[in-house]
């Protein structure tokens, strides 16, 4: 019972700091091209600055709405397999592991897009649709670019999370079995 509280707790958690690093994400990227979201974030999510407001705070709501999705994907594939550890405490541990994993190859691969955007992207130009009279047209390139690779750092931090849950899972079963003597018999 205890393994499945903490599978639900994780979701939870996984939506709560999905939509914390959205936040986050969309201020900076907000600072880095603002007609990012006015030109185009603002028109997708169909929302007006003056709701929330004023656009920081709009940048936060759309932020949080873009990646509390993630959140419960990657709490889910995560959660599942780690209720096959032998018991709470190293299925928390585990998880812990996990979710850092996903969140420092996200930011990574984050940072990756910022510079593929800034010294590739916005010199060669994009095939991407770009809104008409955009008076930044490298920013808009670089948020963009950073907001591409940050959802493909997501999925690629919930695979390699994946497979460190998988080999940890198999690491503690052997541990476990190593412990328990063989032919060990316990009398109660």
């Amino acid at each position: 019972m205890r393994k499945f509280g903490v599978f639900t707790s994780f979701i939870f958690i996984s939506i709560l700091l999905a939509g914390i690093y959205g936040i986050l994400h969309n201020q900076i990227t907000y600072s880095i091209s603002p007609e990012y979201f006015t030109k185009f974030k603002y028109r997708q999510f169909g929302f007006k600055p003056e709701w929330f407001g004023g656009h920081w705070q709009t940048v936060a709501a759309i932020g949080f709405l873009a990646t509390w999705w993630t959140g419960l994907f990657i709490g889910i594939s995560l959660g599942l397999p780690a209720l096959f550890f032998p018991d709470h405490k190293r299925m928390v541990t585990a998880l812990k592991k996990a979710i850092r994993l996903v969140l420092m190859i996200t930011v990574a691969t984050g940072a990756a897009g910022f510079i593929y955007g800034k010294f590739y992207l916005a010199k060669n130009g994009v095939d991407w649709w770009l809104p008409e009279n955009l008076s930044g047209i490298s920013s808009f390139i670089i948020a963009g670019s950073i907001h591409n690779f940050s959802y493909l750092g997501g999925l690629l931090g919930l695979l390699i999370s994946i497979v460190y849950m998988i080999r940890s899972m198999f690491q503690s079963k052997a541990k476990q079995n190593r412990s328990t003597p063989t032919g060990a018999k316990f009398f109660y």
